[in-house]
Order: structure tokens, then C-alpha cells, then sequence
């Protein structure tokens, strides 16, 4: 994979360089700004790039910002935001553009560089890889839990829980297919249903796919705490 990396504490940015690198993979660019991170989005056209939330000049929400004008121009740049921070506004219409791959993770919930690596791998791939404390505070269930039904899943069947929790690790159809040794056309058919089950209205499939996504990773969050 070629990597763009956007971060501005410079022993972090330098330990992800090594990081992606022992990975066997490229670093095209590493950069601290919100301006440098987007020149080098457009210019370098990554595979994938990992980008902080607050970058300098202002340290508010530069590399998010930076990400949302950059797949404006890529549509489908995969994006993995890594931050300490849930930056409400701008990380929902990233994931609800419905466009390529899309990950945001916790800087202090990243406690394995192998499970990073995996994360930022299916977003290369075009798939998901959400933190379900970032679902939590995305879907306002701080504080808010009563909002929420108390199993959003509880209309699915055993089997398309499966394919969900599949489509949730980032798989594709064709992928999730080969996984449970079913036709791509049977795993279409039971999105199809996922998505009428959850109340998902006809909207592009792949916007659709994130918020599915985005119910079963907070209905698993909501059953762990």
C-alpha cells in the first residue's frame, strides 16, 4: 500500500512511518498540516492515508477537513482517521458521503499494531473500520441511552447477523460470500433484507452499507457496557 500520513507530534508520526513501513508498505508522504495534508492527498493520490483530526494552523479540525476536500476531489480516497477526539459534524458527513473506504479510530484504544494494520488495511480495501466508542458518540448515545432502541438487531436472523458482522470487519459481498460458502447473489439478497429490517430507506448501497454498519457496531457497544 502507498500511505499519506497527517500527523502533527512528531514521534507519532514518525513511529506510524515505521509502523506502516515493517508492514512492507510505502509511505509517500508524512506531513503536519492541514494545508500539507491535503497537498499531498491530491498530489500522492494514496491508497489509504491516516489523518489526524487537529492539525496545525488552528488545531481544530484541519485534517478532517482536509480528508472531506480531498475525497470531494478523489471520490473513494480511503481515509483512517486516528485521533483523540470525535469530531461530531465532519466525521458524519464523512462517513455519509457513501464513499470508498472509511475508518476512525482512538489514539488511546489502538493497543495492538497488528489489529491497527488490519483496520487500515480493509479501509485500503474500501471497507469499514469504526471504533465503537467513536459510534457511540456519533449516534449521541452519551447520556442518551434511553433514545436507543434496546436491540436494534433483534429483528435479524441468526444468519444475516453473520453477514452483517462480516460486512462490519470491511468484507465485500464476493468477500462475505467466500467466508460462509454462500452464492455473492444469496449475500446480496440478505443485504437487501438487512437493510429493510434495520429501516434503512432506499438511498445508494454503499451510504447504506456504512449505516448499517454503524447500528451493529452500536448495538454491540451498547450490549458491552
Amino acid at each position: 500500500m502507498r500511505v499519506v500520513i497527517a500527523e502533527d507530534l512528531f514521534l507519532l508520526r514518525d513511529g506510524l512511518v515505521r509502523l506502516v513501513q515493517a508492514y512492507g508498505h510505502s509511505v509517500v508522504a508524512a506531513v503536519e498540516t492541514g494545508p500539507a495534508a491535503l497537498d499531498a492527498l491530491l498530489t500522492s493520490r494514496p491508497d489509504v492515508a491516516i489523518v489526524d483530526v487537529r492539525l496545525p494552523p488552528t488545531f481544530s479540525d484541519e485534517g478532517l477537513q482536509a480528508a472531506l476536500a480531498a475525497r470531494r476531489e478523489v471520490p473513494g480516497l480511503p481515509v483512517l482517521i486516528l485521533s483523540q477526539h470525535v469530531e461530531q459534524l465532519y466525521a458524519r458527513e464523512l462517513l455519509a458521503d457513501g464513499q470508498g473506504g472509511i475508518g476512525y479510530q482512538l489514539k488511546d484504544r489502538v493497543l495492538d499494531a497488528g489489529q491497527f494494520m488490519d483496520a487500515l488495511g480493509r479501509v485500503a480495501g474500501g471497507g469499514t473500520a469504526l471504533d465503537p466508542a467513536v459510534v457511540a458518540k456519533l449516534l449521541g448515545r452519551a447520556g442518551g441511552m434511553d433514545k436507543v432502541r434496546a436491540d436494534p438487531l433483534a429483528s435479524l436472523t441468526e444468519r444475516e447477523r453473520s453477514v452483517l458482522a462480516l460486512m462490519a470487519e470491511g468484507l465485500s459481498n464476493t468477500a462475505i460470500a467466500g467466508r460462509l460458502f454462500l452464492s455473492e447473489g444469496a449475500i446480496s439478497k440478505y443485504t437487501t433484507t438487512i437493510f429493510a429490517r434495520l429501516g434503512l430507506a432506499a438511498a445508494d448501497d454503499t451510504n447504506r452499507r456504512v449505516r448499517a454498519v454503524l447500528t451493529y457496531l452500536s448495538a454491540n457497544d451498547q450490549r458491552s457496557s
